[in-house]
């Protein structure tokens, strides 16, 4: 298993300004210089769009480029089409800048798009849930795109369960993987992601060990998931106080979580992703973006990867 970042660590993020972020040669620079062996891409445009610049770009600090977070509006059936021209434009250019094994696109659900989910995040119950018809616009879309994706460039596409998104709680994971295809639609296992939205993620390493592609290590603060359940805060909320900490500081058991992959024979990338948003690095907090990503990955080899 290798170990990647991700331009989220530094600020870039789908639904926030990039503006405060720092510069994608600085990004891709401390990615490097930190310790890890890939990045994603990032937002559409962070990196670049011409794709021998970019492989340039990672070839020279020996990056390899591992996938690209896609979100459309899948309760949206109108969203579709237009999502689909979306995820194969960003996979043609990952394909074309790839310089290893394929990368996959990360399709996810729109993030803090909808109010009623970026409110509850954390505290998702069976009555947020989607009636089963919403389940089948959502699944066919994921389908429709996934397809779209594989025709256009031959890439796989992984589904990201995220916060904050229609598909957030393991019962709402099992809703899409049970209405999709499984030769279309692989699963990403985000681990902070999946301990915040309720569920366990080595549970879902073994129930979907099939259809797991793709991994984002992830961490969960377990003081500040509890207050932002009690205090009823958002979504931006919650990360804005240090939802997602450093690795080892929070719930996830990485060891385990480890020890699972291990059994299942993953051999693709881990994706370290602190999520943070980029007015917390230009106020120095919890510190430098390239400080904690050295700490993370110096965690990760502690536990020998």
């Amino acid at each position: 298993m290798r170990v990647a970042n991700a331009p989220c660590s530094w600020g870039v993020l789908e639904f926030e300004s990039t503006a405060l972020a720092p510069a994608a040669d600085q990004v891709l620079d401390e990615i490097a210089a930190t310790g890890y062996a890939g990045t994603e891409l990032g937002d559409w445009g962070f990196l670049g769009t011409d794709a021998g610049q970019l492989q340039l770009d990672l070839g020279r600090r020996h990056l390899a480029l591992v996938g690209a977070f896609v979100a459309i509006p899948l309760t949206d059936r109108s969203a579709h089409d237009p999502g689909a021209a979306t995820a194969v434009r960003t996979a043609r250019l990952l394909a074309a800048a790839n310089n290893t094994e394929p990368p996959v696109v990360v399709l996810s659900d729109a993030t803090a798009a909808a109010a009623e989910r970026t409110a509850k995040a954390g505290r998702i119950t069976a009555a947020d849930r989607l009636p089963a018809a919403a389940w089948e616009i959502v699944a066919s879309g994921a389908d429709r795109i996934a397809r779209a994706v594989h025709d256009a460039t031959g890439l796989r596409t992984v589904f990201h369960h995220h916060c904050a998104t229609y598909v957030e709680t393991p019962e709402e994971i099992d809703a899409l993987l049970e209405r999709t295809d499984p030769d279309l639609v692989g699963l990403c296992i985000d681990t902070g992601h999946a301990t915040y939205g309720g569920g366990d993620p080595v549970d879902l390493l073994s129930r979907y060990a099939g259809r797991v592609r793709h991994v984002h290590f992830k961490d969960c603060s377990t003081s500040i998931a509890g207050q932002a359940r009690a205090g009823h805060w958002d979504y931006l909320q919650a990360i804005r106080r240090g939802l997602f900490c450093e690795l080892g500081q929070g719930q996830v058991d990485f060891g385990a979580v480890l020890a699972r992959l291990q059994t299942i024979d993953y051999k693709g990338w881990i994706v370290v992703e602190q999520d943070v948003l980029p007015a917390m690095i230009a106020a120095n907090t919890p510190g430098t973006p390239a400080a904690s990503a050295q700490r993370n990955r110096q965690f990760l080899r502690r536990l020998g990867v």
